[in-house]
This record gives structure tokens, sequence and C-alpha cells, in this order.
């Protein structure tokens, strides 16, 4: 009796799968007090898995479950600190704003070794950590500072002045807005407060890293991104969860971070597409930035060139039809008084010839003249296409076989230097066949560029030249990425074939010419996010171009086109963002887009087409009355995704629209159970999996 008496009754977030119906806190029982945010580890089923002891049910909230029906804490994971309240509010705002369920949300932005650990291995682990902390750490010497421009300078102020706003640090490339973030990061160090810095891709986090240690000498800097070890990643995580880390530098997931000391969020390249997770639970890293700064009541830097139309919203004035809810700082002039590169745009239907049964070259006579010039002068030119591989496709002229996906409703690219088809949807991948399967035709050739073939043509064009090439397949491999970097800066390489990889966020000192050769595609995409994605990929890479102040004079972006007067090429020539942005806003007003309406998508996938479209079309029927109650919200009918079969499996979407965020959420929240139900029905018909994605980047 005396054993009962001291047990007491605690909630525990586990994670579950995410259409078990489990959304909240399970009851377990204790016998030690243990503090919200707390990791245990308890049983679930047969298993025994890590959870997180939750804050008390709200008032007037009753248990299912009797206290002699439930199960007791197996072990706790003691010498951790709890995970702190503010943390446990970031994580249940972001599972109740993106429909996942909380033990999902709060497990997954866990280190996987650490969910992974029991007590007597937790133990072990923190023994190692504690050895590792006793390591010195250099002496801090203060480091020579640039001088800061007027304009660095200004905002700097501006960042100085107390406010509860987020800044938008609309900068040009090549502004030193990395300066900016540096010199904020020093006044919140200087207070003995923690520093996260986010940047989109983990290729670009080596190099901001290099200049974060170059300038914080003496304090300790920790990244988190995925290509790190477990280990690595478990022991960078509690550096900053424990408070020994300084300065975090992260992608996406480093939002989540427990940072007892937090100071200032800086979010770089705010605008770019990897910030949002495309699959599992598909939340936002830059808008939770946002609202984990307003949480902790600490400043927040979205920093870009090219602001995402939803930001750029947000930082207008009210009186100019924005949000006014940023404070927007701007620095559209370059370090050292540089120009941005003149842009010039090459009509392609006035330059190449129409050849019957031949395909055109791959850079015009003209810009390859330019290209020349550079490289006997010493200088770098970088040529951008945003397609790896050698050829989208392989096709058969006797036939017109093509070299398809058996998985996927899509092409299987054909990369030639290991003579294989790959599909880059599913990885399916066969060695090029001898001959045309259908009809034995030797003669099968490629179709369309890649960055493979697009450096083999260059190659052959320019003999004398030194090509280099940065794509994800070049890059595989551990440490290849940052030794085709250093040659690039070493001056090895004077032209370089890269995709969106080097596009953004590189110093290039030697390069004075950037070229898009094919860059039409995106023009009539059917997504309405196409345009703004694809002027802020040409504006971020003449931005690699003249970034030497003393060859800025000379610095040029070619863009080769078919549609020469196209308005985003004509914005991009002046560089007039606030033109081409109050352009795109006008047009999605119009249309009720985002930022003027809220979306979401609910997605299906199915073994069969039929199956996918049969449980949306039966959700949007069992959630009508709800929608028709709010009075603002739209269902659309039920299609296939543009890629619509992926490793045999069928994908289909239904997108949902309201002016009005609240209701949205209102509506979705409410939804779920009726979807969970519909999910259970639609099984035995072929349905395999669905998600609701908020705020989705493409439709």
């Amino acid at each position: 009796m005396t054993t009962e008496a001291v047990r007491q009754r605690v909630r525990v977030v586990v994670e579950a799968p995410q259409h078990s119906g489990l959304w909240g806190a399970l009851d377990y029982l204790s016998e030690v007090a243990l503090l919200p945010g707390e990791l245990v580890r308890v049983p679930l089923g047969r298993r025994v898995v890590t959870g997180v002891v939750w804050d008390d049910a709200p008032q007037g909230e009753a248990s299912l479950w009797a206290q002699a029906d439930l199960k007791e804490v197996a072990e706790v994971l003691s010498g951790l600190p709890p995970l702190p309240r503010t943390w446990r509010q970031l994580v249940a705002f972001a599972a109740a704003y993106y429909q996942r369920s909380l033990g999902e949300m709060a497990l997954m932005v866990l280190p996987p070794e650490l969910r992974q650990l029991d007590a007597l291995q937790w133990q072990r682990r923190r023994k190692r950590l504690d050895k590792a902390l006793l390591e010195p750490l250099p002496a801090a010497t203060p480091p020579t500072l640039p001088e800061l421009t007027e304009q660095q300078a200004q905002a700097l102020d501006a960042l100085a002045q107390p406010g509860d706003q987020p800044c938008l640090l609309w900068g040009s490339t090549g502004s030193g807005k990395t300066e900016v973030y540096l010199r904020q990061t020093q006044r919140a160090l200087d207070e003995g407060r923690q520093v996260l810095i986010m940047v989109p891709e983990i290729n670009l986090t080596p190099q901001l890293e290099a200049r974060v240690a170059e300038r914080f000498i003496g304090r300790r800097i920790v990244s988190l991104h995925s290509a790190l070890t477990p280990a690595q990643r478990l022991r960078h995580w509690l550096m900053a969860h424990l408070g020994q880390a300084d300065v975090i530098l992260g992608t996406r997931l480093s939002v989540f971070t427990p940072l007892p000391r937090l100071g200032l969020i800086v979010v770089d390249e705010e605008h770019d597409p990897s910030y949002k997770q495309q699959d599992g639970a598909r939340y936002s890293a830059r808008d939770l930035a946002v609202y984990r700064a307003r949480l902790e009541k600490v400043p927040v830097i979205l920093g870009s060139a090219t602001p995402s139309l939803e930001s750029w919203f947000n930082a207008l004035p009210v009186s100019e039809g924005g949000a006014g809810r940023y404070q927007r700082l701007a620095m559209p002039a370059r370090v050292g008084d540089g120009v941005m590169p003149r842009v010039r745009v090459l009509d392609l239907s006035k330059v190449l010839k129409p050849t019957m049964g031949q395909e055109p070259p791959p850079v015009a006579q003209e810009l390859l003249h330019a290209i020349e010039e550079r490289t006997a002068r010493g200088e770098q030119s970088l040529v951008l296409l945003n397609r790896r591989g050698y050829a989208p496709v392989l096709h058969c002229s006797d036939c017109g076989w093509k070299s398809g996906c058996p998985h996927c409703s899509a092409w299987r690219v054909f990369h030639k230097q290991d003579r294989t088809l790959r599909c880059h949807h599913c990885g399916f991948t066969e060695r090029v066949p001898r001959a045309c399967p259908d009809c034995g035709n030797t003669d099968i050739q490629p179709v369309g560029r890649g960055t493979e073939r697009l450096e083999e043509q260059l190659a052959a064009a320019m003999p004398n030249a030194r090509i280099g090439r940065i794509d994800a397949d070049v890059t595989r491999l551990k440490g290849a990425l940052e030794a085709q970097l250093a040659s690039v800066h070493a001056g090895e390489i004077d032209v370089l074939v890269g995709t969106q990889m080097v596009a953004k966020g590189h110093d290039f000192r030697r390069i004075t010419l950037v070229a898009a050769v094919n860059p039409d595609a995106a023009l009539f995409a059917s997504d309405f996010r196409a345009a703004e994605r694809q002027f802020s990929l040409l504006l971020q890479a003449a931005g690699r171009a003249g970034r030497d102040a003393e060859a800025a004079g000379r610095s040029e972006m070619w863009v080769q086109t078919w549609h020469p007067t196209h308005p985003l090429y004509q914005s991009l020539r002046a560089y007039d963002y606030p033109a081409f942005a109050a352009k795109q806003l006008e047009e999605r007003q119009m249309a009720g887009l985002p930022p003027y309406a809220s979306l979401a998508m609910l997605r299906a996938e199915g073994k069969t087409q039929e199956a996918a479209q049969a449980f949306l079309k039966d959700a949007a029927e069992a959630a009508k009355p709800l929608a028709d109650a709010l009075g603002c919200v739209t269902l659309y009918p039920a299609v296939p995704t543009p890629v619509q079969r992926v490793a045999n499996i069928e994908r289909a979407q239904m997108m949902i629209e309201s002016p009005n965020r609240a209701a949205l959420q209102r509506f979705l929240t409410d939804s779920q159970p009726l979807w969970l139900d519909t999910a259970h029905k639609n099984r035995r018909n072929g349905l395999v999996r669905w998600a609701v994605d908020v705020d989705p980047l493409s439709i």
C-alpha cells in the first residue's frame, strides 16, 4: 500500500504511427517525481520506447484510464536537463499547425541515437561527452574586423534598437549580409547568450562554419545537419542543450534545438525551399524560427537577396498594401561599391539557325567567345544548368522508344560516366542497353542536355580550358564537394558547370561571367511559385560574378532564352526585385493565392490512381459539412500529382483553400478524425497512405 501511495500519474508523449489515432500524451505511473521535459523509457505495446514527460493535462480534462490500469515508467534518463517549457510549446504549436501527432513531432526532432539509448547506455555516453567538454578551447583572440559599409552600419544600428518585430535583411548578393550576421552574433555572445544560425543546405554549412570559426576563436561552435554521423549529431545536440555550445549552425531541423541561453536566430537565404520539409511532418523551419523568436522574446533576422513573397509581403508597410509585420532593412549596394553584373539577354531565335534533325548547340557562339575571353584573361566563368545527368532521356528514332522508368511516370536519366539509366525519383538504375529494347535498333540517341553532357560539349568546344562540374552526382562521396570548391577557389578551373548547388551562398572571387543556358522551362510551369523560384535562382547565380570589387565593372550575366521579352527577364535586367515582387503579388491577389490566402493539400498514395482519388473524394464528402459551416473553406476536385506514379505507388492530391488562416486550421483539425475513419474504410480498396500538407510549396 505504501508503494501505491507514492506513485504518481505522469503524461508522456511517445512516437506512434501518424494515423494510429494517438494525438496527445499517454498516462503512466512513476515511483519518482518527474519534471515536464525529462526523457524516460516507457512500455508501448510489446516494446519499450523513449518518451518525453509532458505538461499536466488542461484543467477539466480527465484521464480515460483508472490508475490501476496504467503501466509504469521503465527508466529515467537521469543527468539530462529537462527539455525547456518553450521547447515544448514550440513542438506543440508545430504539431497542431502542421496536423501531426504531438508524439511524432516531439520525438522526430530529437537526435535518432538519443531515442535508442536506454538508461545505462545514456550514462556511458554522457561520461564520454563530459570528457570531450574538458578539452580546452583555443585562447580567445580579438579578430580583425572589416570596415563596415554605410548600409551595414545602418542595418546594425536598427538591429540594436529594442523591438519585437522580425527583421527582413534584404541585401543584394555581395552586400555583406554575413558580416551583419556575425556582428549581431557578437553582440549576443557578449551578453552571454547562444546564437542559432540556420542555412538551407548542407553544402553551404562548411563555408559559413569556417567564417564563424575564424571570427569567434575561443567559442564553442557546433553544426547540426544530416551529413553528421549519429554520434556526432548527438554530441553536438547535447552541447547545445547543456548550454556548452555558443554558436549553432544548422539546417532546417536545427530550429527545434533546445537552447537554454538563446539570444538570436538568423535564417540565411530565408526564401530557399529547402527550409520546408517535404515528407513526414511537413513543417517550414523559417516560419517556425519566426514563431520561436516571438515565443522566447529574442530577435530573428531573415536574410535574402530575393525574399520569399510571403516575407516580402509581411515586410511591406500597410500603406503599400503589405501586412507591416516585419521590419525591412535594405542593403542594395555591394561591398566595395562594386556594381552588379550587367545582364545580357541572348535571343536564341536570332543566333541559333534551325537545323533539321539536329540538336542546337548548348552555348551560342557569341556566349562561347565571351567565355573564351574570360579564360584568356585568367578569369573564371560559371555555366548554370539546373539538370544533372548526361541527358534527360534516351530515344530510338526508329520505333519511338524512350527510357521510361517501369516504376514511375517519369523518364530515366542517361548518365554517361557510368553508362547507366537512372530514375531520379525512385532510384531504379540499369545499364544502358546496347540496342533499343523494342526494335533492336543500335542507334539510340540522347535527347536533351544535363550538366554531364554540357561539360563534355564545352570541353570539346574549348579544348584549352579547364572545365569542372559541381552537381549531386559529382559530390556524392564525402569530401568531394569541398575538394571541388577548393579547386575553384584556387583558380584550377576556368569554366565551372553546375546546378543550383553553386548558384547561392558561395564567394567565388575570380568568376566574372555567369551564364544560364536553359532557363525557359520554368516560365510556363503550372506551379504558381515557379516564376518566383526562377527569378531567385537567376539573381542568386548572377551574384556569383564580380564579387571582387575590382572585377565587378566587367562582370556579366548571360541569359540564353527563346523568350527575351518575358517580364521576368526584364526585371532581372534591372535587378528590380521590388517591381518583380509587386507584379507577382498583384497576380496572386487577383487569383486568391498566398500570401492573400492560406492553402493546404490533402495528399494520398494508393496501389492505383483510382484508389488514391477515391479516398480524396470520400474525404471531401465527409468534410464538406464542416467547410459549409465555416463558409470560407473551398475544397477543390482531386487530381493526380505532376509525377503521378513513383516506385509503383500512384499519387493524387486535393487542394483546400481559405482566405482565413484560422478557419483553415479549424477545418483541418476537425476533419482529421473524419479522414482517419475514411482512410480505414479505403485501406481494403488500395489506399497506402495519406497526409496533410499545410502551406504547400508546390501545387
